[in-house]
């Protein structure tokens, strides 16, 4: 039977339980999977699971336990076979013969790879002896909020037996690694018939001899702790002190935080460029209005998970909900000194607890920033980076709320913070991890990106590492577009590059979902094939307001952005090499390409000093997957050369010097190179059309 729970996601369908029979690898996963997928219960990346079974021995052909647990860096919500490591669990509690003390904790991180019984693993986790030591068949290490509030509260382990009695352990912060493992061994074995142990400041650990009984053992135990604060909230009638700050209405924080985000993003960005994120939930919003605001934020968080990817303290920002923020320079000449002492401080702690053989000091800029009566922005690497620092902070605000309403919220020690921060270990991780793309760390906006050779740029961008925000007319479209993209890779708008406040949404949204831009394509557009004397003032018009007015206008609002950021940027033409040949029947569309290119020379000769590049790609004869191939142009184009839109393809691959068809990932290929390998090339322009001697710019 289900049960119920009000604080907790009741997850396990026993149907798929069945399915899976009697794997209890499968089982153990799918139980991983589904207590990630709540982030009450632990966020991404945070907390472990495990399961031993009996395996044959390849050598000895003996049956041995065998302990399955998550691989180092892996995420329970999306843990798969792939992703853990298989130990044999006798040699691994084997190493307490060969354990010499805390100082030898990083040696028996090395010592695990003796133990691995399936020669598939991951590497294993820093938690794999905190699992190992124990006996039980299913152990679940997780960061629930409400957990973790009861460790980070003054009296944490008095707290823990009124709420749980003799039901559960409590063993004093540590840092992960074998020493906590037989920490845990000893409470077990001091405390028989505990279902579980509060690890102060840290998390919790659970367990059960199947992978139901593990789970629901977890969820009751998270359950009993959201109940006991949820009184003591109850009891006390307001949380963090009260309010001090009233929010803004929700359409004018978004408006100020997309006018802010690339100030900050600017100032984020002084060693490497980041990438922004935006919160202003309803838990966000309380705890950043709040009094208490001002004694937690310098406090930091207490969980290792929470401050490795939060830093150890946000940044308050002293702005006035009433700042008017179109100034960006008597806003950045404010915002300037709490940054520079935000950066004096960080140092400060490196300097003051950085040990003999601690890692340089890394990036000093804030990850969290807050802004009361607004709301909460999280600047990172990468987008999926920065969402996940914003969840942990809300994770840690509401440890705050729960351990204050329990007595009063306490934090780790910094010199404890700044151990496991600047971890040898935890700095060999990062080393490890994959060389950035070409393109990481940038958001990139493209003008007809519904579909056709607008599309393909964007692909050919998602897939060199940036961001890209799509847009059209046709929402549908971008739709569809969006949905091809892995998450925390795109966003859409849809804009009508003809009309000014339509581009300025665009742009806002560029800022609101990633923090700015820096790559603008212009490459919406349209084709009209007409002689001289059926060419209307409609028809003119239209092609100057898409192609040359579009293009002006989303340069304009860009440079604007690009400015306040001071990081530079790219902005890229889509013209055609009907703006440099004099073809038949193009008056209108020929004159409006010609008016782009030169329009990027003269926008190149005005901002390079700013290192904004603008260049021009102009493709020719694009016709498979090219949106205006699907109207009159084919047409007009056929009649212009004498032959059928059938015959068109072979028509215009014929035609070029190198015989071939010009498809829109080759157009896609002539940004990249722009954007992703030529930094210092302006003014220029890279024709994409096979070899047209006529088109030749020398």
């Amino acid at each position: 039977m289900q049960k119920t729970f009000q604080h907790v996601n009741y997850l396990w369908d026993e149907k798929k339980a069945i399915e899976l029979g009697d794997d209890q690898v499968a089982l153990f996963l799918y139980r991983s999977n589904i207590l990630g997928a709540d982030l009450r219960i632990t966020n991404y990346g945070g907390g472990n699971t495990s399961c031993k079974t009996i395996e044959k021995d390849p050598l000895t052909n003996e049956e041995v336990e065998v302990m399955w647990i998550k691989g180092s860096g892996g995420d329970i919500g999306t843990l798969t076979r792939a992703g853990i490591a298989g130990l044999y669990t006798e040699r691994l509690r084997n190493l307490k013969n060969v354990y010499e003390g805390l100082h030898d904790e990083d040696r028996m991180v090395g010592l695990f790879n003796h133990c691995i019984y399936d020669l598939d693993s991951r590497a294993p986790s820093i938690d794999t002896p905190l699992h190992g030591l124990l006996p039980f068949k299913h152990i679940d290490h997780l960061h629930p909020d409400a957990l973790i509030a009861v460790a980070a509260a003054k009296d944490s382990e008095k707290v823990t037996k009124e709420i749980w009695g003799d039901t559960m352990g409590w063993v004093p912060w540590q840092r992960p690694g074998f020493d906590l493992g037989l920490q845990l061994e000893k409470c077990l074995n001091d405390n028989p018939g505990i279902r579980g142990i509060v690890l102060g400041s840290h998390g919790l650990f659970t367990w059960g001899d199947t992978s139901y009984e593990c789970y629901i053992n977890s969820l009751e135990v998270i359950e009993k702790a959201s109940d006991y604060i949820a009184k003591k909230i109850k009891e006390q009638g307001q949380v963090f002190g009260g309010q001090k700050v009233e929010s803004l209405p929700a359409d004018e924080r978004k408006e100020k935080a997309a006018r802010l985000m690339p100030l900050l993003r600017g100032l984020c960005s002084s060693e490497n460029r980041m990438i922004g994120h935006f919160s202003d939930t309803d838990v966000v919003m309380e705890y950043i209005n709040s009094n208490d605001l001002e004694r937690l934020a310098p406090m930091g968080t207490s969980c290792p998970d929470h401050f490795l990817r939060t830093k150890i303290q946000p940044l308050v920002l002293t702005l006035d909900t009433s700042e008017d923020l179109s100034d960006s320079e008597a806003v950045l000449k404010k915002l300037e000194p709490a940054f520079e002492q935000y950066r004096k401080e960080y140092a400060d702690y490196y300097e003051s607890c950085k040990r003999d053989n601690s890692p340089a000091m890394r990036d000093p800029n804030p990850v969290i920033i807050i802004y009361p009566g607004v709301g909460m922005f999280s600047f990172a690497k990468n987008k999926q980076t920065t969402r996940v620092a914003s969840e942990f902070y809300i994770n840690a605000i509401n440890v705050m709320r729960g351990a204050e309403a329990i007595t009063e919220y306490t934090s780790l020690p910094r010199q404890e913070a700044f151990d496991i921060e600047y971890w040898l270990l935890e700095e060999a991780k990062l080393q490890r991890m994959p060389k950035e793309q070409p393109l990481s760390r940038k958001v990139a906006l493209v003008t007809g990106g519904g579909g056709g050779i607008g599309k393909a740029i964007a692909d050919k961008l998602a897939a060199e590492g940036a961001n890209v925000v799509l847009t059209d007319i046709a929402e549908e479209r971008l739709k569809e577009g969006v949905a091809t993209y892995k998450s925390d890779t795109a966003a859409y708008a849809v804009c009508d590059v003809t009309k000014s406040e339509s581009i300025e949404e665009a742009y806002k949204k560029a800022c609101l979902e990633f923090g700015g831009v820096d790559i603008v394509v212009h490459s919406a557009g349209l084709a009209i094939s007409k002689p001289l004397t059926e060419t209307t003032e409609k028809d003119w018009d239209i092609l100057q307001d898409v192609l040359v007015k579009g293009q002006f206008e989303l340069a304009k609002q860009a440079v604007k952005i690009m400015r306040t950021q001071g990081l530079g940027g790219d902005f890229i033409s889509i013209a055609s090499k009907n703006g440099l040949v004099s073809g038949p029947n193009n008056v209108g569309y020929g004159t409006a390409k010609a008016a782009q290119q030169h329009m990027s020379r003269l926008l190149a000769a005005e901002l390079g000093g700013e290192k904004i590049r603008v260049n021009t790609v102009n493709p020719d004869g694009v016709i498979v997957g090219s949106k205006i191939w699907e109207g009159d142009w084919a047409e007009g184009r056929a009649k212009a050369y004498g032959i059928s839109v059938e015959e068109l393809p072979a028509h215009y691959a014929k035609r070029n010097l190198m015989n071939e068809i010009i498809y829109p990932s080759d157009i896609a290929d002539g940004v990249f190179a722009f954007v992703g390998l030529l930094n210092k090339s302006t003014g220029n322009i890279i024709n994409v059309d096979g070899g047209m001697a006529n088109a030749f710019v020398r």
